[in-house]
């Protein structure tokens, strides 16, 4: 259920537009906490800023064409206020503790942490890439959007996202080569 305080904030709009959003708040608001803080590794910012993606989706609904779908438009909003306020923050911290998601309920402890290292690995070697291949690898890899989806997201043509994809993909094996996650017999 929305929280109060986005309740409060969006009372103006009509009911089909309240449902509408609130429908998306619980199928997206996890995937789009998630991929925020990927990008800024700040817990409780991340959880603002999730919050802030849907209060301007409430303002801005009547923008929502419906040729993208829900998920690509809220993604494209997450996008640019994660982008803003990356910019406003000095120095940028990205990636410096690293969250991790494990999908197995109850691995084994050896088995978690073999998942852990792993995480931390290659969130580093994101995290010493330069943002637009950041981006593309979280959007299109991590989160599993098209091209076309994230081309939409990141306001981008899908070639430049497919080029971005194209360059970024060595990049990080070798940042997971000088790691030592990954080895030359591997790739």
């Amino acid at each position: 259920m929305m929280n109060k305080q986005m309740q409060g904030r969006v009372s103006y709009l009509p009911d089909n537009t309240k449902e509408e959003i609130t429908n998306w708040y619980h199928l997206y608001s996890d995937s789009i906490f998630k991929y925020i803080l990927m990008m800024i590794n700040d817990y409780q910012q991340a959880e603002d800023l999730t919050h802030d993606t849907f209060i301007k989706a409430y303002k801005k609904h009547h923008s929502f064409q419906k040729r993208a779908k829900p998920k690509t438009w809220l993604f494209s909003i997450a996008h640019n206020i994660t982008v803003d306020y990356i910019r406003k923050q000095k120095p940028i911290k990205i990636f410096q503790e690293i969250f991790q998601t494990i999908k197995d309920p109850a691995p084994l402890p050896e088995d978690s942490v073999e998942i852990r290292e792993s995480s931390i690995e290659l969130y580093k070697a994101l995290s010493r890439l330069k943002p637009s291949y950041r981006e593309v690898i979280v959007l299109r890899k991590i989160k599993e959007f098209s091209t076309r989806e994230t081309s939409e997201i990141l306001n981008w043509s899908e070639g430049k996202v497919k080029t971005t994809l194209y360059r970024a993909t060595p990049a990080l094996e070798k940042e997971l080569l000088k790691e030592g996650f990954l080895n030359e017999k591997s790739i």
